[in-house]
């Protein structure tokens, strides 16, 4: 459970940095591309990857995994760059929810991709979850600022966290092969967003890049935490997928309500609690 804890504070600390950058003219694409240049080191130093004897370009040609890394690869820097949007738009409070209501298509995964049988309480703390989630979603109308870029945002996160959520599930399972995966993700996460800002002919800035420092580290530390849960918890996907995404969205409800005032419903309130019982059910 301690790697699980440390993967919702890694998370929730992303969505508060994607929050205050504006305070620090931070460039959103810079501080993304930076973040992947500190992940891709931590990775390679803390992890001590394994090509197997090959060279780099070597093992990614012939490498079992091709599909799975170079599909992160493009996924997460346009997750961060749809997240930073829907933080804008939506606050983090939905932000995190939106992010979390993968949770839909990861325990559909767990069964159908992962083979896991699903216990009368765990469907009951499923149904609970769900619940929870359309609490926590919940906002009156006329509320949200702009309602159609904030749509567009949120549900691209929905999307794009899904499938990575799936693909780490993928990862894991790999056993002590998963380090090298992961370094080539970053790899080509960063590749692409470099290619991007020089495409672009950006105009680089310190803050941009200490912001992208922070944000590689806590990317890095929520991403490898979370694969070793499901190492920890291989037979049971499920209680990874709802307790990382209901416990990420009941802190980040509360860091969004007292630290940057973003209103709670009594709605909300309820989903914050729904959750918590949903994270107990599922462990049972």
């Amino acid at each position: 459970m301690h790697f699980l804890i440390l993967a919702i504070l890694c998370s929730v600390s992303v969505s508060i940095l994607f929050k205050m950058i504006k305070r620090y003219n931070v460039a959103t694409d810079q501080m993304v591309a930076f973040g992947y240049i500190i992940a891709l080191l931590l990775s390679y130093f803390l992890l001590s990857p394994d090509f197997k004897g090959l060279g780099f370009t070597e093992y990614v040609v012939e490498s079992e995994s091709k599909s799975i890394f170079l599909t992160l690869g493009v996924l997460l820097p346009v997750g961060f760059l749809v997240m930073s949007k829907a933080v804008e738009h939506g606050g983090i409070v939905r932000t995190d929810a939106a992010q979390r209501l993968a949770l839909f298509l990861q325990i559909v995964a767990a069964v159908v991709i992962f083979g896991e049988t699903l216990t009368d309480m765990k469907i009951v703390g499923v149904v609970v979850a769900f619940f929870a989630l359309f609490g926590l979603l919940f906002k009156p109308a006329g509320a949200m600022g702009n309602a159609t870029k904030a749509a567009l945002a949120l549900g691209g996160v929905w999307l794009i966290w899904g499938t990575t959520g799936i693909l780490f599930k993928k990862i894991a399972l790999q056993g002590g092969a998963f380090p090298a995966t992961l370094f080539i993700s970053f790899a080509c996460a960063m590749v692409i967003m470099f290619a991007y800002l020089l495409i672009k002919r950006t105009q680089w800035t310190v803050p941009s890049l200490l912001a992208g420092m922070l944000l590689g580290a806590l990317n890095f530390g929520n991403i490898l935490f979370y694969i070793y849960a499901h190492q920890f918890y291989k037979e049971n996907p499920t209680i990874v997928f709802a307790t990382m995404d209901l416990g990420v969205i009941c802190l980040g409800a509360v860091v969004g309500a007292f630290a940057f005032k973003e209103k709670i419903s009594k709605m909300n309130m309820a989903g914050i609690l729904l959750g918590i019982v949903a994270i107990l059910l599922l462990r049972l």
